[in-house]
């Protein structure tokens, strides 16, 4: 085993023999000065034994010299010792003494300098942290506000969706009560072509008689035949116009319904973007500007299909025209 290791090895043995620094580090002072003859020093006491702080080895060394000291003066103080064996053992360890010791004080003045050189830069590190946490104070401060302006965009924003939202609903009510509307109308609709063929048949029936006993008579009552024939031509205008009002009406309902299925999808359609432009106004705090101008652009589509459904209810056949065309076929006919 070498000497460095014998020493490590004293060492641990002496740890575990002393809890106290002051007391383990005076134990390795004399361990190394008086069984390995090695001039102890604060670096090696720490290097050996490395407890406490860098004062706790300077102290314990100034304190051994000084006790090496007052011994070897009590001892060379001996009366059966010769003068000059006193003087030369006295120089010496006087000697030896004062290179310690200013072995040692050169030591404390390296440790508190480098001990001050750790202090400052500890302090420069203090102030850029202080520096750091103000610059993220500050920068804290903008995100807030930053933040409170979102929140105030978002709070707009579902308001305003929130009135969409209100206005869909308006808009699906009014589109439910025309479907109502509608279906009864449908209703009515079928209960009036169910009278009006009843009697187209009851006027059929009539005719037909009318006509037989014009047949059977028609030398003898050619006033009756005539008559017969006025009321069976006013029977079936009549009738057509029960129909042609009819084709009016069913025409009327489909075009309303038409309308209506137009705004329902045009409403679903908007419904489904203002969802979306509220999802990513949540997601998205930057994404505010861009969904308000989606809700423009979406303003200007459904401007565009309300114009678009003007003009084709602006060219649509008009129910006079119908009838028009209607009258003309049956003259043709």
């Amino acid at each position: 085993m070498s000497t460095e290791n014998e020493i490590l090895s004293e060492v641990e043995a002496l740890k575990g023999r002393f809890s106290d620094n002051k007391a383990l580090y005076r134990e390795v002072c004399a361990l190394l000065f008086f069984r390995y003859g090695i001039t102890p020093t604060t670096n090696k006491l720490y290097q050996y034994v490395r407890k406490g702080t860098m004062s706790t080895p300077a102290e314990a060394l100034a304190r051994f010299w000084d006790e090496l000291r007052s011994k070897a003066r009590v001892e060379i103080d001996h009366p059966d010792l010769p003068q000059d064996l006193k003087a030369i053992a006295a120089e010496a360890i006087a000697g030896l003494w004062r290179q310690a010791t200013g072995a040692a004080r050169d030591e404390l003045a390296s440790i508190r300098l480098e001990l001050q050189a750790q202090a400052e830069q500890a302090r420069q590190q203090m102030l850029a942290a202080q520096d750091e946490a103000e610059k993220s104070h500050a920068e804290l401060r903008t995100q807030k506000d930053e933040s409170t302006q979102s929140r105030a965009q978002l709070t707009s924003l579902g308001q305003e969706l929130a009135a969409k939202q209100a206005l869909v609903q308006e808009l699906q009510a009014q589109l439910a009560s025309a479907h109502a509307q509608l279906v009864q109308a449908q209703e009515g609709l079928h209960a009036e072509l169910a009278k009006t063929h009843e009697a187209t048949q009851a006027a059929d029936a009539r005719a037909l008689a009318a006509e037989r006993r014009a047949l059977i008579e028609i030398e003898q009552e050619r006033q009756a035949r005539a008559k017969a024939e006025k009321l069976a031509e006013s029977l079936r205008a009549q009738l057509a116009q029960t129909e042609q009002q009819n084709r009016k009406e069913a025409l009327g309902h489909t075009e309303a319904l038409t309308r209506l299925q137009i705004l329902h999808d045009a409403t679903q359609a908007a419904l489904a973007q203002a969802r979306q432009a509220e999802h990513q106004a949540l997601n998205e705090r930057q994404a505010a500007v861009d969904a308000l101008k989606e809700r423009e652009m979406e303003v200007a589509v459904l401007k565009a299909e309300t114009q678009t459904l003007r003009m084709v209810l602006e060219r649509a056949p008009t129910p006079g025209n119908i009838a028009s065309s209607t009258g003309k076929r049956r003259r043709s006919g």
